[in-house]
């Protein structure tokens, strides 16, 4: 990657960077609207620990001792 960029490739990535942080607002607007509606759950989204399958390794590792 070239240490300086031209003006259109700054105008692009600024661009770009705009659009994803627009999306992310309105994406948290949204979860705010559904969470004051009572449609989700306030807080972080979180699974049930319990749920998750244990790790087990893998046949082709070969021990350490």
């Amino acid at each position: 990657m070239p240490e300086t960029f031209g003006k259109r490739q700054r105008r692009e990535v600024s661009a770009k960077k705009a659009a994803a942080r627009e999306e992310r607002r309105l994406e948290r607007a949204k979860r705010k609207q559904d969470r004051d509606a009572g449609v989700i759950e306030s807080g972080p989204p979180l699974g049930d620990p319990f749920e998750a399958e244990p790790w087990e390794p893998d046949a082709q590792e070969p021990d350490a001792i």
